[in-house]
């Protein structure tokens, strides 16, 4: 392995470790031990849930190939399970607000369960059940826990600015250092140990357990909106009413939307852009690397959460900007240096200078995650909050599964393009949103004021 991937990661951990190790009183929040407490179980639990599908994602791929399967079958199990989450998600989010969330979470341990029994079979039939299983278990993850998260914050009285601690640490957390250590521990079982590729989805389940365990002992159950007159297409128009009515819910839908449609598309594009002519490159370490770029991310975030200035509204166009700029690299490369056609050892100079760039765009991953949790529990409305979260994925999965369609369609260039100008949409959109949200405010402080004055007129 060439010391420019040992530098790049050794000079991002310092980075964090320094970021970490820095925060002094102004860039920490003053909390209660009951909040702590709290805080620190669903860490736990997210970390769990994070860790059963870490486990699994380096390897689904890998396992489909050894039972001998095709690019092409395997293309189809992957637009299985994201097309599974785009119709069933809405379902089962409403389904979340209705009958509960920790019930829904519950239900997600044990969907994810049997999606990771499934890959002990080789009969393609079986495989596809499991990818739909997966799919509804991803929009559980996405919707439920964050939705029993804020209306369990909120029930207990605790400050609206603490979520912000939450969902940066979550990010930390469950989106690096998890992410980090599940990869390492998967390469254990399958190359140390040579216990296959099935064994990571046996240890998912095992996490999977565990976390189901302690959601049971340890969380009581909240609703969006439990009324019994109200059936899945009520709440279904309710939502769609609510995003529709609501500008900054429909902007913050189509920012969602636009920012995770060009990650996901990144997931499948970063591995042919670094290694172009199938040069040996470090799978494992390099996507370690960017679990330590979103690190990096989440924990810029929660300094800036700490603070009342800038605003989430604020920042996050330029975060946007930034990433949009950093997958532009593998274009610039592309006319800068002459690509060469020639299979080299190992990665080339333009792949060097398009893996700094990725790592900033990982860094804006970290940075999103906990900021757009901060801005979904200020606008979503509680009665429906699991429904419209799952609502903003439709047009996500619609995107995602067009790309996997269409992956061989279009140089990889046109894809990152592609991407980039989605971002830098989102930037636009999230330039609206924060004049919109200021503006509301104003009008609410000015309100206020009117109100203060008129009280002596009134005694």
């Amino acid at each position: 392995m060439e010391i420019f991937y040992y530098l790049v990661f050794g000079g991002l951990g310092a980075v964090v470790a320094a970021m970490e190790l820095s925060k002094n009183n102004k860039d920490r929040i003053n909390t209660t031990p009951a909040f702590n407490s709290f805080k620190n179980n669903y860490l736990v639990v997210y970390s769990l849930m994070m860790a059963g599908d870490w486990l699994q994602g380096p390897y689904v791929y890998y396992l489909y190939s050894t039972y001998g399967f095709g690019k092409g079958e395997i293309g189809h199990l992957f637009i299985a399970g994201f097309g599974s989450s785009m119709l069933f998600g809405t379902i089962v989010g409403s389904l979340a607000d209705k009958q509960g969330r920790r019930r829904a979470s519950v239900t997600y341990c044990i969907t994810y369960i049997l999606s990771c029994i499934t890959k002990h079979s080789s009969q393609y039939r079986i495989l596809m059940v499991g990818r739909i299983l997966g799919g509804i278990a991803t929009s559980l993850l996405f919707s439920a826990f964050e939705s029993w998260l804020v209306a369990e914050h909120n029930k207990r009285g605790f400050e609206q600015q603490w979520l912000s601690i939450t969902f940066s640490k979550a990010i930390f957390l469950g989106n690096g250092l998890v992410a980090i250590i599940s990869g390492l521990f998967g390469n254990l079982l399958v190359d140390t140990l040579a216990l296959g590729p099935v064994a990571p989805f046996d240890a998912a389940s095992c996490f999977l357990a565990i976390g189901m365990a302690i959601i049971l002992s340890s969380w009581t159950e909240n609703y969006g909106d439990p009324s019994e007159s109200k059936d899945l297409l009520t709440q279904f128009r309710g939502a769609a009413v609510a995003i529709a009515s609501d500008e900054k819910i429909a902007l913050l839908g189509a920012i969602q939307s636009l920012f995770e449609g060009s990650m996901y598309t990144f997931v499948f594009l970063w591995t042919p852009a670094l290694s172009p002519n199938g040069e040996d490159i470090p799978h494992g370490f390099i996507f370690a690397t960017f679990m330590l770029s979103s690190m990096l991310g989440s924990s810029l975030a929660s300094r800036l959460m700490a603070q009342t200035s800038p605003r989430v509204e604020s920042y996050m166009q330029i975060v946007f900007a930034v990433s949009s700029a950093s997958l532009l690299l593998p274009i610039l490369t592309n006319f800068l240096v002459a690509p060469s056609k020639v299979r080299s050892g190992s990665m080339s100079f333009a792949g060097c200078i398009q893996l700094l760039g990725f790592c900033v765009f990982e860094s804006c991953v970290g940075v999103f995650w906990p900021s757009i949790m901060k801005m979904r529990s200020q606008y979503i409305p509680e009665e429906a909050r699991s429904t419209i979260m799952n609502f903003f994925r439709i047009p996500l999965n619609i995107f995602v599964c067009i790309v996997l369609y269409n992956v061989d369609a279009f140089p990889i260039t046109v894809m990152f393009s592609m991407c980039s100008i989605f971002l830098l949409v989102a930037c636009f959109l999230q330039r609206r949103l924060f004049a919109i949200a200021d503006k509301s405010k104003t009008e609410d402080w000015a309100m206020k004021e009117r109100d203060t004055e008129a009280e002596p007129l009134n005694i």
